[in-house]
């Protein structure tokens, strides 16, 4: 016997609502913990009101919801197939010939639409208001940290410059750079000393910089001013902590960036000379995302779906959680040897995934067959 529409869209209702509070659950606990970590780093900062982040935690909640959407969806098909058991409607649906992978098939795809909608709109979303937290949390909390930018008309590079203002801050920008040797160059440079109240201390424009241990030097450099002729000033110094490697970790993260654009900064990051691995990786993520979704709710029903008068349901809910949280954390383990380089990233993205769907399937066929 094949499942009926109504039956289908009974299951499907069921679970959706099911998903959709664990989701809220999840994020509001997250949101929570993240707001008390923020109030732990402002309790020196004044200027840092609960105000500010409060505003800092509301724009990560679309990054957060992308992050622990796996997890609602587990919890959620937990939830909802040991509901539909508990009430025998389960039972029923079997005894009338309805097969376990007919009414689990509503809420996989179901959890498969979210997964896609997380990383074709949500990701987006999520990619603006992340950049937006972060320059709260760089002006507020984090001040004078370096921080970078990547894109097609080149780097732009922010900076502490205490040398015209103890608050001030250098911004620099190259429209090529590269970085053969080891060391970071830039072309066609253009350098605004800004004071501590936003005002333009200088503008210096020069042929070439490169990075230095501790310093920026600037080759053939000139001072612009609106009142006069510009000064060349031959090659000057820029005291500065950053290195080469704090350059490449201060770019767009993987995670602050849209799925969309993920392929274009690739693409430009290589063409750069920096190592686009991470970014790769979290491209490969994002794809595998729906699939994970999937997964994951015929996960939650191998654990859930089990008759309750054989007793022993709240053991065997716990290690359906044990086993989705388990299985999370080797695909964690799986990213950090791609990201290390130990394993291809094709490899590192998709094989938790893979064999999450073979484990499902091979105990949701032991429950079905016997």
């Amino acid at each position: 016997m094949r499942a009926t529409p109504t039956l289908s869209f009974y299951v499907g209702r069921r679970y959706l609502w099911t998903a959709l509070a664990a989701m809220g659950s999840l994020l509001f606990l997250v949101a929570l913990f993240d707001l008390i970590e923020l109030l732990r780093r402002a309790a020196s900062k004044p200027e840092a009101t609960f105000g500010i982040l409060a505003q800092i935690v509301l724009l990560k909640v679309p990054f957060l919801a992308t992050q622990i959407l796996p997890f609602a969806v587990l919890l959620g098909g937990i939830a909802a197939f040991w509901r539909l058991s508990r009430a025998s409607e389960l039972v029923v649906a079997r005894a009338a010939g309805v097969s376990a992978w007919q009414f689990l098939a509503p809420a996989v795809a179901i959890a498969i639409v979210f997964g896609m909608v997380a990383v074709g709109a949500l990701t987006p979303l999520s990619s603006l208001f992340l950049a937006r937290a972060e320059r709260l949390d760089d002006q507020y909390l984090r001040a004078g940290a370096g921080r970078g930018m990547l894109a097609g008309s080149g780097l732009w590079l922010r900076q502490a410059d205490h040398g015209s203002d103890p608050h001030g801050v250098a911004i620099l920008h190259g429209a090529r750079l590269s970085t053969e040797g080891g060391e970071l160059k830039l072309s066609g440079v253009t350098l605004f000393r800004i004071g501590g109240d936003d005002r333009l201390v200088a503008r210096i424009e020069a042929g070439e910089a490169r990075l230095l241990p501790q310093r920026w030097e600037l080759i053939d450099a000139h001072r612009l001013a609106a009142d006069r002729p510009p000064e060349a000033l031959g090659t000057i110094t820029l005291p500065t902590d950053l290195t080469p490697a704090r350059v490449q970790d201060s770019l767009a993260s993987p995670e602050s960036l849209s799925f969309w654009t993920l392929g274009p900064f690739i693409a430009t990051l290589e063409a750069a000379g920096f190592s686009a691995l991470r970014h790769r990786l979290h491209f490969q993520e994002l794809l595998a995302l729906p699939l994970l979704c999937g997964v994951m709710v015929l996960l939650g029903a191998c654990f859930s779906m089990r008759q309750q008068r054989r007793g022993g349901v709240a053991a065997v809910i716990a290690a359906g959680i044990a086993a989705g949280f388990a299985f999370y954390l080797i695909a964690k383990v799986a990213v950090e040897l791609g990201q290390s380089g130990a394993l291809p990233v094709v490899l590192a993205a998709w094989a938790p995934t893979a064999a999450g769907m073979m484990f499902a399937v091979a105990l949701l066929l032991h429950l079905e067959d016997g």
